[in-house]
């Protein structure tokens, strides 16, 4: 229960009334201790994870392996999964740089991705997130093939800049970040004007039932 909490919440009768609630670890934890069949699935399915992970720890490659094989689950090309996964390099090399630059935390990390977000595409993660219809969803895993590539390059950019000036703290290292997304922005608009298209769109992989409630959302 120190780990239970109630929240107000909409009831059946359509009212606001106060709702036990709890984190996934905690949910996890009280289904490991339901002693009923029913949970049994759950608790399986907790062992196969965990041993998963620790599989993943003396074989770092494996969880490579296991995304790989997610993404080819859900429909995304070779090509897509190649530059998704080159992209992620480039995130962890940035992020590295970043902490141990004085950067602490993730929500500095989520700050100065920010900055680099909206300076290459002209708008925010947050509102980028809200056109596609992702909620708890990584912005990455919906991004298209070009989307990746210029997520990259402000990424690689921005690393660059930050590595040549020695950018310290949350100041120099945003200002890095202002100048490496300025550097994308100025290749996407001009992949735009000779293309005649937009690179940054409110496609996403969602589920089709998902995408056709976003879709009549938006018609409303």
């Amino acid at each position: 229960m120190t780990n239970c909490h109630q929240l107000k919440m909409v009831a059946e009768d359509g009212k606001m009334r106060l709702t036990d609630v709890a984190d996934p670890e905690t949910l996890l934890r009280i289904v490991q201790s339901v002693p009923s069949p029913k949970a049994e699935p759950i608790k399986l399915w907790l062992a196969k994870v965990g041993y998963e992970r620790i599989q993943d720890i003396n074989d770092p490659a494996r969880s490579l392996d296991r995304a790989r094989e997610y993404w080819k689950q859900h429909g995304r090309s070779e090509k897509w999964i190649q530059q998704r996964m080159m992209g992620q390099e480039t995130r962890n090399k940035l992020t590295d740089y970043w902490k141990d630059h004085d950067i602490k935390g993730e929500d500095e990390y989520a700050v100065l991705t920010n900055i680099i977000h909206q300076e290459w595409s002209d708008i925010s993660v947050k509102r980028r997130k809200a056109i596609k219809g992702l909620k708890t969803q990584n912005l990455r895993d919906h991004m298209s093939e070009a989307e990746l590539i210029f997520t990259a390059l402000a990424g690689l950019s921005t690393r660059a800049i930050a590595e040549s000036t020695e950018a310290t703290g949350m100041t120099e290292n945003a200002e890095a970040g202002k100048k490496g997304g300025g550097i994308a922005r100025k290749a996407r608009v001009d992949l735009e004007q000779k293309t005649g298209r937009r690179v940054v769109t409110g496609e996403n992989f969602l589920p089709p039932a998902q995408r056709k409630k976003l879709k009549s959302q938006s018609d409303e």
